[in-house]
């Protein structure tokens, strides 16, 4: 029984590496589309959405299937739990890759990037591209350096977020309200992405210390 219980919590740890994988190659093409204005390429990344969704739902199902056969303790306990909490992170990540798709689709055939934001953004999908393949490595390995890398992308990300903000209230914006509600919201979920990173960064700190307080990463 041992054997197969240690089994599923093999399965759930590939479940979740699978899913980041697919989160990260969701914010790749989302970024790329939302650059370049490529609606083939949105259009891939909301189409494909649907996937990471299903997934997610097979992986707290067969989370929940295990709190209810296999009723663990301790370690084992806190893995399942966070799991399914890591799991509605990747969920929205992919939800949030799928917003910028979204918004590149609504604005072709011009550009979502407003004037004089494109490098702005450009960097901004770059370190969401960055943060997206760290954590899929960190889910893999459990190796805690990283998530103390990711934690410092953060960062610079929530500096790119209050930079644009900056930017379009600023007295030299000149753009159209549907440039700044663009530039706001693509802005935004960016640095949402980035928070949803953390968060399972510090559920893996979690995993491996047994201390939610611990001062290694923090939001």
């Amino acid at each position: 029984m041992r054997e197969v219980f240690q089994q599923s919590l093999d399965e759930v740890r590939e479940r979740l590496v699978e899913i980041s994988g697919l989160v990260g190659e969701a914010i790749e093409k989302a970024t790329t589309a939302f650059g370049t204005s490529d609606v083939a390429l949105a259009e891939e990344v909301i189409d494909n959405d649907t996937i990471i969704d299903e997934k997610a739902v097979a992986l707290d199902e067969l989370a929940i299937d295990i709190l209810a056969r296999q009723q663990p303790v301790a370690t084992d306990l806190r893995m399942v739990v966070s799991a399914l909490r890591i799991s509605a992170s990747l969920e929205r990540m992919g939800d949030i890759a799928e917003h910028i798709a979204q918004l590149t689709r609504m604005r072709f055939p011009d550009r979502a990037i407003p004037k004089g934001l494109k490098s702005t953004f450009t960097k901004m999908g770059e370190i969401d591209v960055d943060l997206a393949r760290k954590l899929t490595t960190l889910l893999e390995t459990r190796d805690l350096a990283l998530a103390e890398a990711i934690r410092n992308e953060d960062d610079k990300l929530d500096e790119l977020h209050v930079s644009v903000f900056e930017k379009v209230l600023s007295d030299s914006w000149k753009g159209e309200a549907s440039a700044t509600i663009d530039a706001t919201l693509a802005s935004r979920y960016h640095e949402r992405f980035g928070d949803h990173a953390v968060s399972i960064a510090k559920k893996m700190v979690y995993l491996a210390t047994g201390d939610w307080t611990a001062d290694s990463i923090e939001d």
